[in-house]
């Protein structure tokens, strides 16, 4: 026997109505998906779906992370609802960086919020700069190098060059660890000594170099040189 269809619950339970009289917060994740999905499939209310794709995706992030594709082929989703699902999140990834850009970014936190929604979805290295004016506020991100499935590769000539070409006071070097672990390689401590020495004969402030992993296991999603005492 399959679930109620949505208009059968009780309208204290139905989504909508729920997020109308009592707003979004008092929503589960499957209840706010089910807002977006607005119908479920024969046997499964939108609901039910919701669960399903936190279930298979294993979470929130996990989900964000999904192509349009996987999600499609979840039953009850389909290319409509993919592409619903991927506009939401893209929104989302979006307000966080519109937010982040208005105060100045100095934590490894702030860079996650930044980049680590974008990035996080990766399937390779990915290598970017956060270009910085004097207080430490947002000029803009460059992409310097998209490698390999493990391998970023990018000479400091490369990674400094923005920041001179805009006229930075300062950058935070940022890579993502597709595996979703941000531990660094040795290659990544090699790289930042680099980073550091080129960075004092320029006379640019390298404020950090941060590995973006995901979200998924229980610990910070990021690595921080600075805060490690590393740069």
């Amino acid at each position: 026997m399959g679930s109620l269809r949505i208009q059968e619950l009780r309208e204290d339970e139905r989504p909508r109505e729920k997020l109308a009289n009592h707003g979004a917060a008092t929503l589960s994740e499957p209840e706010l998906i089910a807002i977006l999905l607005r119908v479920g499939t024969q046997g499964a209310n939108a609901i039910d779906v919701g669960r399903q794709l936190l279930a298979e995706f294993k979470s929130l992030a996990g989900l964000a992370r999904a192509t349009v594709k996987e999600l499609a082929r979840i039953r009850g989703v389909g290319p409509t609802k993919a592409i619903q699902l991927a506009a939401a999140f893209e929104l989302a990834s979006r307000l966080a960086r519109e937010t982040t850009t208005r105060v100045p970014v100095e934590t490894p936190a702030q860079v996650w919020s930044l980049l680590g929604a974008e990035m996080s979805k990766l399937s390779r290295e990915s290598l970017r700069v956060i270009l910085l004016d004097t207080k430490l506020k947002l000029l803009r991100v460059e992409e310097v190098s998209l490698g390999s499935l493990n391998e970023s590769l990018a000479h400091p000539r490369e990674i400094f060059r923005p920041a001179l070409l805009y006229a930075a006071y300062g950058l935070i070097v940022v890579h993502n660890h597709p595996s979703g672990d941000p531990t660094p390689s040795d290659a990544d401590r090699r790289l930042t000594q680099r980073l550091r020495s080129a960075a004092e004969l320029l006379s640019l402030q390298l404020m950090d170099h941060v590995i973006l992993g995901n979200a998924d296991g229980g610990r910070a999603p990021w690595f921080s040189f600075r805060e490690a005492g590393m740069l």
